[in-house]
């Protein structure tokens, strides 16, 4: 059709340029994108680790973590640093699908950082908006709003708004399946002498009893008071959570994590309604729709998303508005090194999961006082890439202006 022929008051209904609507850097623009390098990198673990489900057969034992991470310059002289991870399985596909796309960055304004998330997502729109594809934005996302803070000169959760400047943290590598019961109570007091406040251990063995038997051990070791989790990584059905659930119930746990399947939102709700222990779950999840099924459904009362895994930090903090709109308890999975400043910024007094496995790959260690990690004093996350990890690191990749 002949443009010339549109009657008049017709061209309303023609919208200009539609797909190029805010995909374009404005006049505001103060600095651009000049350089993005990626690496792949697997982080090995000392001893293999497992939980339930290498007891129920479903995975084998966690021998190393893949990383991907991204380092990104801007034409004035900034720089941030993302990361983002994969277990098992995984890792090379983050790092090729990052390499695909990591051109889309170049010109850019890196302080548009929800305008490059969508610009990103729809580069690789064949794969989803979830899963593989958004885990690998999720390194450049990061990386992102590490450079924002950093030209802000203030710590990333200080950007962002911080509601305090310590956040209580438990750990989780002391309880793992793997280890007999005498090595969890002497890794639970090295973990205590550190400062950590609560201890998770690892449940949903085959026999349920057994689980039983090493809570009460691990309770009688730590005392009536200290906070303590456990976490069935979806191994139980409905019943079997249900039954488990009221058992525990006089121990005081925190919460229960992970009782049921990730995307069982009704089976999680029906769980919540009917144990006085907080459910907990989420980390599995890969985008912030998924996570809003848990939340709109009342499935959860700490929700537990995983920035890297959602997409990084653009999405996280859509997550942490739904959830602070039901005023549910936000518990990050992984990652401490991030989570630290997105849970510092949760308007409700939130919890860090805290595992040392990635010390090694940065130069920099956060500091717990009293219980709690504190908020680094340094701009941005705060963290440099260290040597170790540049020797761990097996291929790398580039794209300039």
């Amino acid at each position: 059709m002949d443009l010339g022929d549109i009657k008049p008051g017709r061209e309303r209904l023609i919208p200009a340029n539609p797909m190029q609507a805010g995909l374009e850097a404005g006049p505001a623009t103060l600095d651009r994108i000049a350089r993005v390098k990626i690496s792949a990198a697997a982080l090995p673990l000392a001893n293999p680790i497992s939980d339930a489900k290498v007891l129920t057969g479903r995975q084998k034992p966690l021998t190393e973590v893949a990383f991907l991470f991204a380092e990104i310059e801007t034409e004035g002289g900034l720089e941030g640093l993302g990361f983002s991870y994969s277990k098992r399985a995984g890792g090379p596909g983050l790092y090729a699908h990052a390499k695909e796309i990591a051109h889309e960055l170049i010109g850019e304004d890196p302080s548009d950082t929800a305008r490059i998330w969508t610009k990103l997502t729809w580069a690789g729109a064949s794969v989803g908006r979830s899963g593989l594809a958004t885990q690998a934005i999720a390194a450049f996302d990061v990386a992102l709003w590490d450079l924002k803070a950093k030209r802000a000169g203030l710590p990333l959760a200080k950007l962002l708004g911080a509601h305090r400047d310590g956040v209580r943290c438990y750990n989780t590598s002391s309880g793992f399946l793997s280890s007999p019961i005498e090595e969890v109570r002497e890794k639970i007091d090295i973990a205590l002498e550190k400062g950590i406040e609560g201890i998770k251990i690892k449940v949903g063995q085959p026999d349920p009893m057994i689980d039983i038997e090493r809570l009460e051990a691990v309770r009688a070791h730590i005392g009536g008071s200290r906070p303590l989790m456990i976490d069935a990584n979806q191994q139980w059905d409905r019943v079997t959570a249900l039954r488990f659930g009221r058992i525990v119930e006089p121990l005081n746990l925190e919460w229960i994590e992970e009782p049921l399947d990730a995307y069982d939102a009704e089976g999680h709700a029906a769980l919540a309604r009917e144990l006085a222990t907080p459910i907990a779950t989420g980390e599995m999840l890969t985008s912030v729709a998924e996570h809003y099924e848990l939340i709109r459904n009342d499935s959860v009362d700490f929700i537990q998303p995983d920035a890297p895994r959602v997409g990084g930090i653009t999405p996280f903090l859509k997550i942490c508005a739904l959830a602070d709109h039901k005023r549910l308890r936000l518990a990050p999975h992984f990652a401490m090194e991030i989570h630290l400043h997105l849970a510092a910024a949760y308007p409700h007094e939130p919890w860090v999961e805290h595992f040392e496995w990635l010390e090694p790959l940065f130069n920099e260690r956060l500091e717990i006082k009293d219980g709690r990690m504190l908020v680094p004093g340094r701009p941005g996350l705060g963290l440099t890439l260290s040597d170790q990890a540049r020797r761990w690191t097996s291929d790398t990749f580039e794209a300039k202006s």
